[in-house]
């Protein structure tokens, strides 16, 4: 991404044609993600949504390989997971969240997965969401993903992170301030 654009959250319109090529090349080879939904009203929505596009390019440009996994037909919103097979490799090696990160008095990874999120403009999936995720294929067999972590868990110190080994989705803990090269984050985005 060009400094020009970095201020804004708009893609110039090369950028856009590349991202909306790409999303409609994975939904139509990933269909069972999405059983029902039609790609040219989820394009028509993109296009009228220039800062979801923005946050759907950030996502891609950091290895998530967003696709729509849900349309909430209440709220006619289209809901983006990141689908990438393991962690993003662009948002690993990140601590939870701002506080723990200032915390780290030596070694402190370059963010935290909470603030990098924001600025995204995306959410970190939630455990349900994760869960709902591991339905629709096999994710972060060799890696892991923050996940939201309960306020009472965080109020602790702690953070909660999934994955899955053995055929199974686990939820695990640690330190807020940790991080890890195999840990990253994934998120969600309604559009």
């Amino acid at each position: 991404m060009n400094s020009a654009n970095s201020n804004k959250k708009e893609l110039s319109p090369a950028q856009r044609e590349e991202l909306l090529g790409t999303l409609k090349a994975r939904f139509e080879k990933n269909i069972n993600r999405h059983k029902g939904v039609e790609w040219t009203r989820v394009q028509a929505k993109l296009e009228t949504n220039t800062e979801k596009l923005w946050s759907l390019h950030e996502m891609e440009r950091t290895g998530g390989e967003p696709d729509i996994v849900d349309h909430d037909k209440k709220n006619d919103k289209y809901i983006f997971y990141d689908c990438a097979a393991e962690s993003p490799k662009g948002r690993r090696s990140l601590c939870y969240d701002r506080e723990a990160h200032e915390s780290r008095k030596e070694y402190k990874p370059e963010n935290n997965a909470v603030d990098v999120a924001a600025i995204m403009g995306i959410e970190l999936l939630s455990e349900e969401e994760y869960r709902e995720l591991q339905k629709l294929g096999k994710f972060d067999t060799k890696t892991s993903s923050w996940v939201q972590t309960p306020a009472d868990i965080r109020k602790l110190g702690g953070a909660t992170f999934c994955d899955r080994r053995y055929d199974t989705v686990f939820l695990y803990h640690n330190g807020a301030e940790s991080y890890y090269a195999a840990r990253g984050f994934r998120g969600s985005l309604k559009v």
